[in-house]
């Protein structure tokens, strides 16, 4: 049995979702996905025997990196959890790299979905624009708190852990995680690297080969059925 700990990046809405999923709707209270992005996944990772938690973080308006890093440790520790698949999805990289770096002793893998893969000292509105895009013209994207706050942490921590990096080729951030598969192809110790032809959402239009690289992860295969 795995014990998978999935963070959500930015706060989606239900519209953005239902728009992009091949499943049925969605529709929540607030109008935003939060943890349930992960859903289907956490159901599938259920069905196999694995432990899978899938937090919603608080509002990122409201809330700070820091903070949102403080939610996931918290969770990691309360729950006495070890050996941790951790896995990202796009800002939500920022927070698994720092929560890694904080608990490296707790995590058993990095999964990086379509994610921020940041170096240390950058914010999440640095690695947009350090891929010449302005991140003021990203429609959606607003100056929130924790997009702007850089995160220090020590890169030689995370070294000795394994990492997944899942790119999607659909993505609309596509140029800018072609700067975390170049920093992957120049060192590519404990790397695993992956592309699929999805959207920047991969758990709504391509949820099964998600699951199966997440599987891989635990260093597990799906049977045939």
């Amino acid at each position: 049995m795995a014990t998978y700990v999935l963070v959500h990046g930015g706060n989606m809405d239900t519209e953005t979702w239902n728009r992009l999923t091949i499943g049925e709707p969605v529709d929540t209270a607030d109008g935003k996905m939060g943890g349930r992005i992960w859903d289907g996944t956490v159901a599938r990772l259920r069905e196999h025997g694995h432990r899978a938690f899938a937090p919603t973080l608080a509002d990122e308006y409201t809330a700070t990196l820091t903070g949102h890093i403080g939610e996931v440790r918290r969770l990691i520790t309360e729950h006495t959890l070890q050996n941790v698949v951790l896995v990202g999805h796009s800002y939500g990289g920022m927070i698994t790299t720092g929560v890694a770096a904080a608990l490296p002793e707790r995590i058993g893998r990095l999964v990086y979905v379509d994610a921020a893969l940041p170096d240390s000292g950058q914010s999440l509105f640095d690695i947009i624009a350090g891929a010449g895009i302005r991140p003021a013209a990203v429609s959606g994207l607003d100056p929130a708190p924790p997009y702007v706050e850089p995160l220090f942490f020590d890169p030689a921590v995370l070294r000795p852990l394994q990492k997944t990096y899942i790119r999607c080729t659909k993505s609309d951030f596509v140029q800018v995680t072609a700067g975390a598969r170049e920093k992957i192809a120049a060192d590519r110790t404990r790397w695993t690297y992956h592309e699929l032809p999805a959207s920047h959402v991969p758990m709504a239009d391509m949820p099964e080969e998600l699951f199966r690289i997440l599987l891989e992860a635990a260093g597990e295969h799906e049977s045939p059925s």
